[in-house]
């Protein structure tokens, strides 16, 4: 069986504690509490990945600058993986900006990827950007069945979106699952697509009956 794709969502950030809905580059840096889990997490993996990966992001690259301390693979910063752009409501954290942003963010899982917030990218726009590189990475470097496993930092609502699309997991159990900071979905490359063999503290058989957890928009 070849490697797997290992998302993880970033350490905290001062962001996530202010629950700021934080998507521009460069954006916030990790707290002391997201440096402690993005060292936690290089220390506890089984074996060091094949490649290691981030988005853009500060706090990406944070994360995975402390994941190659702890494993000795080199960090590589690709371009496209930012968390969803959130135009108008950059920088708020009101209710209201957080109720705004679910209401699209549900609809895009529901099918409706043209919906946007205003000034922001639409669910499709995410997918057409964040995809393609997820799709390069499995060419070049999943398709020997000896590879090891590839670690991407990234961010959980893209996460989310990006992972319910490539492999079908029940919309509902996606919509309402959201990712602690440096938890993981996991994605198998198989025949025809993706398998996903983790999404956070679940392992499939995934279903719909799953109640909401976590209160931050962005995860």
């Amino acid at each position: 069986m070849t490697g797997k794709l290992i998302l993880v969502r970033h350490g905290e950030t001062e962001g996530n504690v202010a629950k700021i809905l934080d998507t521009r580059l460069p954006g916030l840096p990790l707290t002391e509490r997201g440096v402690a889990q993005a060292k936690t997490f290089g220390s506890t993996l089984a074996r060091p990945p094949q490649r290691l990966f981030s988005s853009e992001a500060l706090r990406a690259r944070q994360t995975g600058g402390y994941i190659e301390e702890a494993t000795g693979v080199p960090l590589e910063v690709l371009p496209d993986l930012q968390e969803v752009q959130l135009g108008d409501l950059e920088g708020a954290n009101s209710s209201a900006a957080h109720v705004m942003f679910q209401d699209v963010y549900h609809r895009w899982h529901a099918g409706e990827l043209e919906e946007r917030v205003p000034g922001g990218e639409t669910g499709r726009e995410v997918l057409e950007r964040y995809v393609p590189t997820l799709e390069r990475l499995r060419e070049d470097y999943l398709s020997d069945p000896e590879a090891g496993d590839i670690v991407l930092v990234s961010h959980g609502a893209a996460m989310r979106l990006v992972s319910r699309e490539l492999t079908k997991v029940p919309r509902l159990f996606a919509t309402n699952n959201h990712l602690d900071n440096t938890e993981t979905i996991e994605l198998l490359p198989v025949e025809g697509g993706w398998e996903c063999t983790r999404w956070g503290r679940f392992t499939p058989p995934f279903g719909d009956d799953i109640s909401p957890t976590g209160d931050d928009p962005m995860g």
